[in-house]
């Protein structure tokens, strides 16, 4: 695998681990933050109150350490490339929901539609990069490449 190629995982997957971790680190702001944007739908809230039941920590609480683990495990996944076109599909789907529920643009303010717009087009990048990984074809061992290999 050419050195610019696993730099460029090893750099992209920082992005995940460091937004992994601050979830983490801050996990009451994470939890509110979803609580603003995302509300359980009708048909699912007797699942939700089972799982708040089970774990005894409020739905929104479950999804944060739940989005904060896919995104350290698959950073962890893309960076190593282990199981990385399997998290990378799974990070693609939890950034369509986080473009969906947290960059509505089209509804927001017009003082505020330029940024959520830009930040839902830095997301869709992303989703076009994890799918970048995911539809990578797997290595062959090759018999004379090397790491150093630009």
């Amino acid at each position: 695998m050419p050195a610019l190629y696993v730099i460029g995982r090893i750099l992209f997957a920082a992005l995940f681990l460091v937004s992994g971790i601050n979830k983490f680190l801050d996990l009451q702001s994470a939890a509110q933050a979803i609580g603003a944007h995302f509300a359980v739908p009708a048909q699912l809230t007797e699942y939700t109150s089972q799982i708040e039941t089970f774990t005894g920590m409020p739905i929104t609480q479950v999804i944060a350490i739940l989005g904060g683990a896919i995104e350290i495990l698959g950073a962890l996944a893309i960076a190593t490339n282990l199981g990385a076109r399997t998290f990378a599909v799974l990070l693609a789907l939890l950034l369509v929901l986080t473009v969906f529920y947290f960059n509505d643009f089209w509804n927001a303010a017009a003082t505020e539609r330029t940024a959520s717009l830009f930040e839902a087009l830095k997301n869709l990048a992303l989703i076009g990069a994890l799918l970048m990984i995911a539809g990578r074809p797997r290595e062959l061992a090759a018999s004379g490449s090397s790491y150093t290999d630009i």
